[in-house]
């Protein structure tokens, strides 16, 4: 690509493949939608981060939350899209066509019902108004269609640059099934099916998501009324059932996989 700006260009072309045509919205049903997703993202927070809803048809922001000047030092109206998306890092780009052209096909496969039940999540290096760049975890899930066609999308995006270092590692894909669909972890190697839900127990998932949180076991233990002994054997489980071997990796490994 010979600018920056072909890489906008570029994955416009995907959403607007999505997208179909402009047509009417009912803004109070979206922001019943929006809110109700606000709080479903709400539940676990990794650092700064701020909501944005994406006009998916006009490639552009249609709206941005205030946390923006916190994660990424620009006020509001500061920032286009076209904007952010040139401030991929470069080794980042060829990552960033390649999830949402997966994603793109992946929606015009999925059934009409299912749109919605999906949250799609990849993490990219992202410049700052200071010219640093931060690793953010991008999340975001349809909040407007009719039928294939997708009209605007709600995003989370957080500032993991404390949890996986800007220089640490490739970028990596996971589309998230909710209410217990097949969920899809780092597409990029593979492409097999794995349900959290199959990997860990209800109780294990109450654990997972407070020692994400940085809670103690003692902390645990209050709060779900078992002994410390009981929180520290689901601990012991949940890291063998992650196939890690410390907490950090865990809450690593959580957050890129989209467990919490």
């Amino acid at each position: 690509m010979s600018s920056k700006s072909d890489l906008y260009l570029e994955v416009k072309k995907y959403w607007t493949n999505v997208a179909g045509k402009e047509g009417h919205v009912d803004f109070r049903s979206l922001q019943l939608q929006i809110e109700t997703h606000k709080r479903l993202f709400n539940i676990f927070q990794a650092g700064n981060y701020f909501f944005l809803l994406v006009d998916i048809y006009n490639g552009e922001i249609a709206e941005v939350g205030p946390g923006l000047m916190d994660v990424l030092g620009y006020g509001q109206g500061e920032l286009t899209m076209e904007e952010y998306v040139n401030g991929i890092h470069p080794q980042d780009m060829p990552y960033f066509l390649k999830f949402e052209q997966h994603i793109t096909n992946f929606y015009n496969e999925l059934a009409v019902d299912l749109i919605c039940q999906y949250k799609m999540q990849y993490d990219l290096r992202i410049k700052k108004k200071d010219g640093n760049y931060a690793r953010m975890l991008i999340q975001y899930i349809i909040v407007n269609h009719q039928g294939h066609d997708l009209k605007h999308s709600f995003h989370l995006h957080t500032d993991i640059t404390h949890i996986k270092g800007e220089g640490e590692g490739e970028p990596h894909l996971s589309l998230i099934g909710m209410n217990g669909l097949p969920c899809y972890y780092d597409i990029q190697k593979s492409m097999s099916c794995t349900s959290s839900k199959s990997l860990f127990t209800a109780r294990e998932k109450e654990i997972l998501k407070g020692i994400v949180e940085g809670k103690s076991s003692r902390q645990l233990a209050g709060e779900l009324f078992v002994s410390i002994h009981t929180i520290n054997s689901h601990r012991k489980n949940i890291l063998a059932k992650s196939n890690v071997k410390t907490p950090l990796e865990l809450v690593k490994k959580s957050i890129m996989e989209g467990w919490t």
